[in-house]
């Protein structure tokens, strides 16, 4: 079977997917992923074909998020993004017709994927590490941060589901238009293929995380995590090997991207002052703009780039990090306490269950790290029962086999000969 998978964003948002295109290959089925040029190296390390799409939509988000300053930066360039928006479109539509696959499987942030499937006659496939389509009354949509809410509202919120075809119909049916489709409207159900039968849905995060509502269709999996294997080509650099055997078991620190630049500085300072009023050890993720960059400040902290999540998080006490979906899964399957300071999007939703599964405390806005973060991380490093829930946790998500049961999902959508 011919399989294209379109993903778009930063590492975190691919890995998963190259994790997933590596298993599909190893059942012997002939897969290509469609992302940023960038990915290169990552997708052809589990013997995978890459087609470049949105390289020049990632290279803007590398380069502009950090240097923002707030919102109206962001609408300055919201012109620019447009235009890489509908590059991104055709070089989906590109991936597909040179690969001619069988089925599509797509992140919801590409959004010719339905079209993709659809102009081929293919199945196609939705896909999300996030419980955020399928219509349930056991939570709200993620992006409400898991609010306690009636029943009937948390079904209703899911509403939300069709902005993006509210947003951006014009540019999908301009892409539709060129693919010889008739258009979408406005309001058109994600869920439902041109037919009006229940789209496929692909959920690569653990059930021991979120449990699977009763009221989610038979057409909704929740798979477990899709982790890529350890780089076995990839070195530690040797001051963080020597400062990790220096001391006890450091916390992580790091934000990514967050914050869009501004107020980097403050959020280093907090760090700082919580590490050393709680007297913990740290390794400190500067990332894309979370935190400031700067020389280490003491022998007791030390402050890096970027480390791979799946070698550090075994040598480090507990983490502290912004919520995204990779880090929090990363952490939660090396069995550490974790504390999320969420800045937006999903992020306050995986802080929710992160308490909710009893393996950190209540997550910290990020507005609040200058009042809050003291205390809140002393509460993770001295609560044991963190710890214990922590540890069951991690045990029960390695022992899920995700990219698995995704294969077998997408096998008995296009049988194999």
């Amino acid at each position: 079977m011919r399989i294209l998978i379109t993903t778009f964003g930063t590492r975190g948002d691919v890995q998963p997917y190259v994790a997933f295109a590596g298993a599909l290959r190893a059942r012997g089925h002939d897969v290509t992923l469609a992302v940023p040029e960038g990915f290169r190296d990552l997708v052809e390390g589990v013997g995978v074909g890459l087609y470049p799409a949105g390289s020049r939509m990632l290279t803007m988000v590398r380069d502009v998020m950090p240097e923002l300053s707030g919102p109206r930066d962001a609408l300055r360039t919201l012109g620019i993004m447009r235009a890489a928006m509908r590059e991104h479109l055709e070089d989906q539509w590109a991936a597909a017709r040179a690969t001619a696959p069988d089925l599509v499987v797509h992140h919801p942030k590409c959004l010719a994927g339905p079209s993709l499937a659809e102009a081929l006659g293919v199945p196609g496939v939705l896909s999300l590490p996030l419980p955020f389509y399928a219509p349930t009354r056991a939570f709200p949509i993620p992006f409400l941060g898991g609010l306690p809410l009636p029943g009937w509202a948390n079904r209703a919120s899911y509403a939300f589901t069709r902005m993006a075809t509210v947003l951006y119909s014009g540019m999908i049916n301009d892409l539709r238009r060129e693919m010889g489709l008739g258009r979408i409207g406005r309001f058109a159900d994600p869920l439902r293929g041109p037919d009006g039968s229940p789209v496929t849905v692909l959920h690569p995060y653990s059930r021991h995380v979120v449990p699977v509502p009763a009221d989610y269709p038979p057409s909704v999996h929740v798979t477990g995590y899709w982790f890529l294997g350890r780089d076995a080509a990839w070195r530690p650099e040797d001051r963080l090997v020597d400062f990790l055997s220096a001391g006890a078991p450091p916390v992580y620190v790091g934000f990514g991207s967050m914050g869009f630049g501004r107020g980097a500085d403050e959020r280093r300072d907090a760090v700082l002052r919580a590490l050393e009023a709680n007297r913990l050890r740290g390794v400190v993720a500067t990332g894309w703009g979370g935190l400031t960059a700067g020389e280490s400040p003491s022998e007791d902290v030390l402050v890096v780039d970027a480390v791979p999540h799946d070698w550090l998080f075994d040598r480090v006490a507990a983490v502290v990090h912004h919520g995204g979906a990779g880090t929090t899964a990363a952490g939660l399957r090396a069995g550490k306490p974790t504390l999320i300071c969420p800045f937006l999007g999903d992020q306050p939703f995986w802080g929710a269950r992160v308490r909710a599964v009893g393996a950190g405390p209540a997550p910290l806005p990020a507005r609040a790290l200058a009042t809050g973060l003291t205390a809140r991380l002393g509460d993770l490093v001295r609560t044991e029962e963190y710890e214990r829930a922590a540890s069951r946790l991690g045990e029960a998500i390695r022992g899920e086999d995700g990219p698995g049961r995704g294969v077998e999902v997408l096998e008995g959508l296009v049988p194999v000969a």
